[in-house]
Parts: structure tokens; C-alpha cells; sequence
């Protein structure tokens, strides 16, 4: 339990050293949202009812979706990976460690957008917190979970850049953060259910529990988990 533990906080410590981590955990996302923040809130006057949510939904996705998968790739496409073979060190460590430390580093970066964007623009805090931290943390997980499988496999970074964007553009274009969904045509509104930051969103909206909206959430960890595993089983029997 040791060793694992000593993996986790080095894997977090890693991050924070890499400037793409960096980037993409915690720069990129708080200056999105103090740039379009104030764009929102000058165009609508209701957009600081939202703004909490809808700037947490944009980090959270390009952290998990951008950030995530870049180590893994390199990680389980590299030497490293037959030097756990050879040393008998479990190869799913390495893909646990990076999602505890994503978790960790996201749910930072969304706490700090939480109390910025109530200094700096006077957003609306969420009327149930309890609810909110939970469902937000379920997103989280969720958005963590697809990143990991892109990390798993796609097989370089150069695809991964091309894969990431293709996954992340339409998360952020459909979801409703940008725009209200009843803007869309209802076949982009279909597309955009299949994302988790249309359900992560519209969750985090929500002040009561809702186990319909929620579920979409707990089935894609579901379906993550096994795929990961399957993926997981063929990289440690491949040579």
C-alpha cells in the first residue's frame, strides 16, 4: 500500500513539473475563464447564473480529455512499460496513478474557478453544494475515465492530438456551455448526449438528484472500466 501510495504522489508531483499538465490542468482553463467570463456575463445578465458550472464543465473536459492521455500514450508506448513487465510492477498502476492524480489536480482547478468566479463576477453559487461537489467529482470521474481510454489506446502523440480534439471540440460545441442545446438541430442535440459534458453539465445545473440524468455519468465509468481492463490484459500479454 506503501509503494502504491508513493506512486500516486509522485505521479502528482510529476504533473505539476510538466508544463502540457500545467497547461492544460490549470492555465488554459482559468484564463478561458476569466477571458469568456466576462464576455458572458456582458452579453447576458443571466450568464453569472451559470457561469460556475458552465467554466468548470470547459476545465474539467480539457484537462481529462487534452491533459490526461498525453502521459499514458507515452507511458505504455515506451521502454517504461516493459521495465514494469521485467521489475513484475502491475502495468494498471501506472494508468490508476495518472487518474488519481488528474482527479486531485481538476478537482483543485475547479474549486478555484468556484470561489474566483464569485469575487470576480458575482456568480451564483449552486443552491444544494452538497449536491453539487458530489455530482461534480461524478463528472470528474467520468471525464477522467474517457481520457484514460484514449490514453490506452491510441498508440502516439501525434494521433493523440488529432483524437483528443475530435472528442473534446464537440464536448464543449454540444454540451450547452457555449449556447442553450435548444439552439441545435435535434440531430447535434443527439450527438451531444453521447459526450459526458452535456450530462456533467446539465447535473451540475440541476439542485435536486436526479438518478435519470445521473446515470448516463455512472454507465460511460462502467463502460470505461471494462474497456480499460480489456486493454490493460492485451498490453501485458503483447511482447
Amino acid at each position: 500500500m506503501s509503494a502504491f501510495l508513493y506512486g500516486i504522489g509522485l505521479q502528482w508531483k510529476l504533473d505539476f513539473r510538466s508544463k502540457g499538465i500545467l497547461l492544460t490542468y490549470y492555465i488554459i482553463p482559468l484564463i478561458f475563464f476569466l477571458f469568456m467570463g466576462g464576455i458572458f456575463t456582458s452579453i447576458d445578465p443571466n450568464a453569472y447564473k451559470t457561469l460556475i458550472q458552465s467554466m468548470t464543465v470547459f476545465g474539467v473536459t480539457m484537462g481529462a480529455i487534452i491533459g490526461t492521455p498525453t502521459s499514458l500514450v507515452e507511458f505504455y508506448n515506451s521502454d517504461i512499460r516493459k521495465a514494469y513487465k521485467v521489475g513484475g510492477v502491475p502495468l494498471w498502476t501506472g494508468a490508476v496513478n495518472n487518474f488519481i492524480s488528474g482527479l486531485i489536480h481538476l478537482s483543485i482547478m475547479s474549486v478555484i474557478l468556484f470561489f474566483i468566479a464569485q469575487i470576480v463576477f458575482k456568480a451564483s453559487v449552486p443552491v444544494n453544494l452538497f449536491r453539487y461537489f458530489v455530482t461534480l467529482e461524478l463528472f470528474i470521474i467520468t471525464s477522467l475515465s474517457v481520457g484514460v481510454i484514449l490514453g490506452l489506446f491510441v498508440k502516439s502523440t501525434s494521433k493523440l492530438t488529432m483524437v483528443s480534439q475530435l472528442v473534446f471540440l464537440p464536448s464543449v460545441m454540444l454540451s450547452g456551455i457555449m449556447f442553450p442545446v435548444d439552439m441545435l438541430p435535434n440531430a447535434l442535440q443527439m450527438i451531444g448526449k453521447v459526450f459526458p459534458a452535456t450530462w456533467g453539465y446539465l447535473n451540475l445545473c440541476e439542485d435536486q438528484w436526479g438518478m435519470m440524468s445521473m446515470f448516463p455519468l455512472i454507465l460511460t465509468i462502467v463502460i470505461a472500466l471494462l474497456l480499460c481492463i480489456w486493454r490493460l490484459r492485451r498490453l501485458h500479454t503483447a511482447e
